[in-house]
């Protein structure tokens, strides 16, 4: 479908006269997206009527999202993804992986960014998680939100709070003091070191039944 219409293709789409668009246009209200070297006009009907771009639901992809703070937790990352492709193949749903390795605080993961890139791009139909805090440790519900103004059906095989919490709560605090101690003290400071070495047996002391 050709994005860019003319005047008369995008008043018909509109419902109005083309005089009408004129109109809107000198009044500030509606401007074309592009003026030809002749003079003609042309709106992007993206713009004009975006639900005629949005793929039907059948068309949109299943996307499971699974993700781990860190590097010493690859095997719970492949437990995640086991459990979330045999769920989908229970479903009889054909579907797309998508993981992260990184702090449940970190917005800017290469995963979430690719999925939250589809879901805006109208690609998804449907996310799989297992804990909603697999998305994100803090704001899970604003993307949450933006499934729902992009009618993406959300599954959370389990509603309960995750069972790895507290010890990846103690990671993503332990990352974030990293970082900023770093900075304060120079990464090898032994002020650094001794607040990180501090910071290590708090997060095994959380790990420890």
């Amino acid at each position: 479908m050709d994005r860019l219409v003319t005047i008369g293709e995008a008043s018909k789409v509109l419902g109005v006269s083309i005089t009408t668009l004129r109109r809107w246009e000198k009044e500030g209200r509606l401007q074309p997206d592009e003026i030809t070297p002749g003079g003609h006009r042309r709106y992007d009907l993206l713009k004009l009527r975006p639900e005629l771009f949005r793929l039907q639901r059948s068309d949109r992809k299943t996307v499971v999202y699974a993700r781990v703070s860190s590097h010493d937790q690859k095997e719970d990352l492949e437990r995640q993804k086991q459990v979330l492709e045999m769920y989908c193949a229970a479903q009889g749903w054909t579907f797309e992986v998508v993981a992260d390795l990184g702090s449940g605080m970190n917005y800017h993961k290469k995963g979430l960014k690719r999925l939250l890139n589809a879901i805006l791009q109208d690609e998804v139909g449907r996310l799989v998680i297992t804990h909603k805090d697999r998305l994100l440790r803090f704001g899970a519900e604003l993307v949450f939100a933006i499934c729902e103004a992009k009618e993406v059906e959300v599954v959370i095989l389990n509603q309960g709070e995750d069972t790895t919490f507290e010890e990846d709560l103690a990671k993503d605090v332990l990352e974030i003091i990293t970082v900023f101690s770093a900075r304060l003290y120079g990464s090898r400071s032994r002020k650094n070191q001794k607040l990180i070495e501090g910071m290590k047996k708090v997060v095994d002391d959380a790990e420890k039944p």
